[in-house]
Protein backbone atom coordinates (compact mmCIF):
# COMPACT_ATOMS: atom_id res chain seq x y z
CA UNK A 1 0.00 0.00 0.00
CA UNK A 2 1.42 3.22 -0.98
CA UNK A 3 0.47 5.80 1.03
CA UNK A 4 2.46 9.03 2.23
CA UNK A 5 2.44 10.13 6.06
CA UNK A 6 -0.76 13.35 6.56
CA UNK A 7 0.14 16.36 5.83
CA UNK A 8 -2.49 18.37 6.55
CA UNK A 9 -4.33 17.49 9.52
CA UNK A 10 -6.81 18.91 11.88
CA UNK A 11 -7.99 18.31 15.45
CA UNK A 12 -11.41 18.04 16.44
CA UNK A 13 -12.36 17.71 20.08
CA UNK A 14 -16.17 16.40 20.30
CA UNK A 15 -18.03 17.66 23.53
CA UNK A 16 -21.84 17.55 24.69
CA UNK A 17 -23.27 18.45 28.29
CA UNK A 18 -25.86 15.02 28.13
CA UNK A 19 -23.03 12.48 31.05
CA UNK A 20 -24.73 10.04 32.64
CA UNK A 21 -22.19 10.51 35.81
CA UNK A 22 -21.25 14.19 35.41
CA UNK A 23 -23.86 16.02 33.69
CA UNK A 24 -22.63 19.15 31.77
CA UNK A 25 -18.56 18.05 32.27
CA UNK A 26 -17.58 20.25 29.35
CA UNK A 27 -18.28 23.62 31.29
CA UNK A 28 -17.19 22.28 34.72
CA UNK A 29 -14.67 24.96 36.24
CA UNK A 30 -10.97 23.53 36.69
CA UNK A 31 -9.09 26.76 37.75
CA UNK A 32 -11.14 29.63 36.80
CA UNK A 33 -12.03 28.23 32.47
CA UNK A 34 -14.17 25.58 31.54
CA UNK A 35 -13.03 21.76 31.29
CA UNK A 36 -13.21 21.66 27.45
CA UNK A 37 -11.32 25.13 27.09
CA UNK A 38 -8.31 23.24 28.85
CA UNK A 39 -8.62 20.80 26.42
CA UNK A 40 -8.47 23.13 23.53
CA UNK A 41 -5.36 25.10 25.08
CA UNK A 42 -3.83 21.84 25.40
CA UNK A 43 -4.48 21.14 21.93
CA UNK A 44 -3.28 24.66 20.41
CA UNK A 45 -0.26 23.55 21.73
CA UNK A 46 0.39 20.76 19.92
CA UNK A 47 1.14 22.65 17.31
CA UNK A 48 0.23 19.91 14.55
CA UNK A 49 -3.07 22.12 12.79
CA UNK A 50 -6.10 23.66 13.25
CA UNK A 51 -8.22 22.97 16.23
CA UNK A 52 -12.24 23.32 16.21
CA UNK A 53 -14.49 21.87 19.20
CA UNK A 54 -17.14 19.73 17.48
CA UNK A 55 -19.87 20.34 20.48
CA UNK A 56 -23.60 19.43 20.40
CA UNK A 57 -24.52 22.17 22.64
CA UNK A 58 -24.37 25.98 21.79
CA UNK A 59 -23.50 26.48 25.53
CA UNK A 60 -20.35 25.09 24.88
CA UNK A 61 -19.91 26.55 21.53
CA UNK A 62 -20.06 29.95 23.43
CA UNK A 63 -17.71 28.83 26.15
CA UNK A 64 -14.70 28.12 23.73
CA UNK A 65 -15.64 31.09 21.29
CA UNK A 66 -15.58 33.18 24.39
CA UNK A 67 -11.80 31.99 25.08
CA UNK A 68 -10.88 32.68 21.84
CA UNK A 69 -11.48 29.61 19.87
CA UNK A 70 -13.29 28.07 17.35
CA UNK A 71 -16.53 25.60 17.75
CA UNK A 72 -18.95 23.98 15.36
CA UNK A 73 -22.37 22.68 16.13
CA UNK A 74 -23.20 19.39 15.56
CA UNK A 75 -26.23 17.07 16.04
CA UNK A 76 -26.64 16.52 19.86
CA UNK A 77 -28.13 12.91 19.27
CA UNK A 78 -24.87 11.66 17.90
CA UNK A 79 -23.92 8.25 19.51
CA UNK A 80 -20.50 8.82 19.86
CA UNK A 81 -17.49 10.90 19.88
CA UNK A 82 -16.49 8.99 15.78
CA UNK A 83 -19.77 10.06 14.38
CA UNK A 84 -19.78 13.74 15.72
CA UNK A 85 -15.99 14.22 14.18
CA UNK A 86 -17.68 12.84 10.98
CA UNK A 87 -19.85 15.39 10.59
CA UNK A 88 -18.13 18.53 11.62
CA UNK A 89 -14.96 17.55 9.00
CA UNK A 90 -17.75 17.08 6.41
CA UNK A 91 -19.08 20.33 7.23
CA UNK A 92 -15.52 22.01 8.33
CA UNK A 93 -13.82 20.53 4.79
CA UNK A 94 -15.76 19.61 2.31
CA UNK A 95 -13.16 20.41 -0.37
CA UNK A 96 -10.74 17.76 1.36
CA UNK A 97 -7.93 19.92 2.35
CA UNK A 98 -7.14 18.29 5.51
CA UNK A 99 -5.66 14.23 5.10
CA UNK A 100 -6.19 13.62 8.84
CA UNK A 101 -8.23 14.01 11.66
CA UNK A 102 -6.94 13.78 15.23
CA UNK A 103 -9.77 13.24 17.74
CA UNK A 104 -8.83 14.50 21.16
CA UNK A 105 -11.28 13.81 23.48
CA UNK A 106 -13.01 16.84 25.00
CA UNK A 107 -12.97 15.45 29.33
CA UNK A 108 -8.81 14.89 29.43
CA UNK A 109 -8.03 18.98 30.56
CA UNK A 110 -4.46 18.01 31.63
CA UNK A 111 -3.22 16.14 28.60
CA UNK A 112 0.26 16.67 27.30
CA UNK A 113 0.28 17.82 24.26
CA UNK A 114 3.18 15.99 22.98
CA UNK A 115 0.94 12.91 23.24
CA UNK A 116 -1.29 14.23 20.68
CA UNK A 117 2.07 14.62 18.55
CA UNK A 118 2.89 10.96 19.43
CA UNK A 119 -0.84 9.91 18.38
CA UNK A 120 -0.38 11.31 15.11
CA UNK A 121 2.88 10.13 14.22
CA UNK A 122 1.27 6.44 14.38
CA UNK A 123 -0.30 7.17 10.71
CA UNK A 124 3.22 7.52 9.38
CA UNK A 125 3.28 4.19 8.78
CA UNK A 126 1.22 3.57 5.34
CA UNK A 127 -0.79 0.64 5.91
CA UNK A 128 -2.27 2.11 8.78
CA UNK A 129 -5.97 3.03 8.98
CA UNK A 130 -6.43 4.74 12.60
CA UNK A 131 -3.56 5.84 15.27
CA UNK A 132 -4.01 5.66 19.11
CA UNK A 133 -2.36 5.41 22.20
CA UNK A 134 -1.68 2.99 25.61
CA UNK A 135 0.16 3.11 28.62
CA UNK A 136 1.48 0.09 30.81
CA UNK A 137 -1.01 -0.91 33.15
CA UNK A 138 0.58 -0.60 37.03
CA UNK A 139 -1.49 -1.04 39.27
CA UNK A 140 -3.64 -4.41 39.44
CA UNK A 141 -6.88 -3.07 40.60
CA UNK A 142 -6.81 -1.55 37.21
CA UNK A 143 -5.95 -4.78 35.61
CA UNK A 144 -9.15 -5.78 36.58
CA UNK A 145 -11.09 -3.04 36.36
CA UNK A 146 -13.55 -3.59 33.51
CA UNK A 147 -13.84 0.55 33.21
CA UNK A 148 -10.08 0.45 32.36
CA UNK A 149 -10.01 -0.60 28.52
CA UNK A 150 -6.79 -2.71 27.58
CA UNK A 151 -5.48 -3.15 24.48
CA UNK A 152 -3.72 -6.14 23.00
CA UNK A 153 -0.40 -5.01 20.55
CA UNK A 154 2.94 -6.99 20.64
CA UNK A 155 5.72 -4.53 21.54
CA UNK A 156 9.13 -5.99 20.40
CA UNK A 157 10.36 -2.40 20.80
CA UNK A 158 8.23 -0.30 23.26
CA UNK A 159 9.40 2.83 21.44
CA UNK A 160 8.13 2.00 18.63
CA UNK A 161 4.22 1.66 17.09
CA UNK A 162 2.79 -1.96 17.05
CA UNK A 163 -0.41 -3.48 15.55
CA UNK A 164 -3.61 -3.55 17.96
CA UNK A 165 -4.67 -6.97 17.99
CA UNK A 166 -7.59 -6.73 20.44
CA UNK A 167 -9.40 -4.37 22.87
CA UNK A 168 -10.98 -5.66 25.91
CA UNK A 169 -12.59 -4.57 29.10
CA UNK A 170 -10.97 -8.01 30.42
CA UNK A 171 -7.71 -8.77 31.43
CA UNK A 172 -5.55 -9.40 28.44
CA UNK A 173 -3.50 -11.46 27.18
CA UNK A 174 -3.05 -14.00 29.58
CA UNK A 175 0.85 -14.74 30.50
CA UNK A 176 3.48 -13.02 32.22
CA UNK A 177 4.33 -9.94 31.16
CA UNK A 178 2.81 -6.14 30.78
CA UNK A 179 -0.45 -5.19 30.09
CA UNK A 180 -1.59 -1.88 28.62
CA UNK A 181 -4.57 0.80 29.03
CA UNK A 182 -6.04 2.01 25.63
CA UNK A 183 -5.98 6.31 25.67
CA UNK A 184 -8.97 6.95 23.63
CA UNK A 185 -7.19 9.45 21.11
CA UNK A 186 -7.68 8.79 18.03
CA UNK A 187 -5.90 10.12 14.66
CA UNK A 188 -7.27 8.75 11.63
CA UNK A 189 -6.80 8.62 7.41
CA UNK A 190 -9.45 10.86 6.51
CA UNK A 191 -10.63 7.99 3.99
CA UNK A 192 -10.43 5.69 7.37
CA UNK A 193 -12.65 7.85 9.24
CA UNK A 194 -15.01 7.88 6.46
CA UNK A 195 -15.00 4.11 5.86
CA UNK A 196 -15.17 3.77 9.83
CA UNK A 197 -18.35 5.65 10.43
CA UNK A 198 -20.05 3.97 7.60
CA UNK A 199 -19.55 0.38 9.07
CA UNK A 200 -22.22 -1.90 10.69
CA UNK A 201 -21.32 -2.36 14.39
CA UNK A 202 -19.39 -5.20 14.77
CA UNK A 203 -20.36 -8.57 16.74
CA UNK A 204 -17.56 -8.13 19.12
CA UNK A 205 -18.37 -4.55 19.04
CA UNK A 206 -22.21 -5.32 20.25
CA UNK A 207 -20.44 -7.81 22.62
CA UNK A 208 -17.49 -6.04 24.53
CA UNK A 209 -19.12 -2.55 23.65
CA UNK A 210 -15.98 -1.06 22.60
CA UNK A 211 -16.20 0.62 18.87
CA UNK A 212 -12.50 0.27 18.01
CA UNK A 213 -13.43 -3.93 17.23
CA UNK A 214 -15.47 -2.42 14.44
CA UNK A 215 -12.80 -1.15 12.62
CA UNK A 216 -10.85 -4.56 13.66
CA UNK A 217 -13.38 -7.04 12.58
CA UNK A 218 -13.79 -5.29 8.88
CA UNK A 219 -9.89 -5.25 8.26
CA UNK A 220 -8.18 -2.23 9.66
CA UNK A 221 -5.22 -1.72 10.49
CA UNK A 222 -4.82 0.35 13.96
CA UNK A 223 -1.54 1.17 15.72
CA UNK A 224 -0.53 1.91 18.99
CA UNK A 225 2.31 4.06 20.70
CA UNK A 226 3.33 3.80 24.00
CA UNK A 227 3.66 6.77 25.96
CA UNK A 228 4.30 7.23 30.20
CA UNK A 229 0.86 6.92 31.95
CA UNK A 230 1.07 10.43 33.61
CA UNK A 231 1.33 12.59 30.78
CA UNK A 232 -2.67 11.54 30.22
CA UNK A 233 -3.41 13.27 33.36
CA UNK A 234 -6.93 12.38 34.40
CA UNK A 235 -10.09 11.84 32.69
CA UNK A 236 -13.05 12.89 34.37
CA UNK A 237 -15.69 11.14 34.11
CA UNK A 238 -17.05 11.72 38.09
CA UNK A 239 -16.97 14.14 40.87
CA UNK A 240 -13.91 12.68 42.11
CA UNK A 241 -12.15 12.78 38.73
CA UNK A 242 -12.99 16.82 38.53
CA UNK A 243 -11.70 17.64 42.24
CA UNK A 244 -8.91 15.47 41.23
CA UNK A 245 -8.10 17.67 38.13
CA UNK A 246 -8.55 20.89 39.75
CA UNK A 247 -5.95 19.36 42.47
CA UNK A 248 -3.14 18.67 39.73
CA UNK A 249 -3.70 21.98 37.95
CA UNK A 250 -3.32 23.93 41.33
CA UNK A 251 0.00 21.68 41.64
CA UNK A 252 1.01 22.41 38.49
CA UNK A 253 0.18 26.03 38.37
Amino acid sequence: MSRSPPSNPILLIPARLASTRLPGKPLADIGGSPMIVHVWRRAMRARIGPVVVACGDPEIADAVERAGGRAILTDPSHPSGSDRIYEAIARLDPGRLYDAVVNVQGDLPLIDPEIIRIGLSGLEDPETDIATLAAVIEEEKALFDESVNKVVAGFGDPARPARALYFSKAAVPWGEGPHYEHIGLYAYRRDALERFVRLPRGVLERRERLEQLRALEAGMRISVSLVAPGRLGVQVDTPADLERARELLRRES
